[in-house]
């Protein structure tokens, strides 16, 4: 497969997640990734864009013009999704996440999804550019 890079530019607000999942899941077909790979890399985004859509911009913090974008690059060893936001400072690979526990009553709320992302992904990885949050998912699939 040769390399490939895509980009979407996504609203504000939670029509940009079955936006960009419409859009991954378009790519993933187009280019023949597994349903492993598809399915991983789908769960990772939404679980990475609903956070950011819920929490990265409000009134009182959000930037002139508030943007989300989400690119795509594939090789054929690897797929590699990039969230970009120009929201609020956020790392959410920062800390461990909650302890799993025996039964749902004893469950926190939040941090699962960085379980999750770190279970399908090879690589999770957050830097600030900027006054951008970049959030890498890399995802190996030779």
């Amino acid at each position: 497969m040769p390399d490939s890079h895509h980009t979407l530019d996504l609203p504000v607000d939670l029509s940009a997640v079955p936006l960009a999942l419409q859009w991954l899941e378009t790519l993933a077909e187009r280019q023949g990734w597994t349903p492993r790979a598809t399915f991983g890399l789908t769960l990772s985004l939404d679980e990475a864009l609903t956070n950011v859509v819920s929490y990265a911009f409000d009134q009182t913090s959000a930037p002139d013009n508030p943007a989300i974008i989400v690119s795509c690059r594939a090789d054929g060893q690897r797929i590699e999704l990039e969230l970009r936001d120009n929201g609020r400072l956020y790392d959410p690979t920062a800390g461990d996440p909650p302890p799993l526990v025996a039964c749902l009553d004893e469950a926190e709320v939040g941090g699962h999804g960085v379980r999750l992302m770190r279970h399908y992904l090879d690589t999770l990885a957050y830097r600030r550019q900027d006054g951008w949050n970049c959030l890498t998912l890399v995802m190996k699939i030779a």
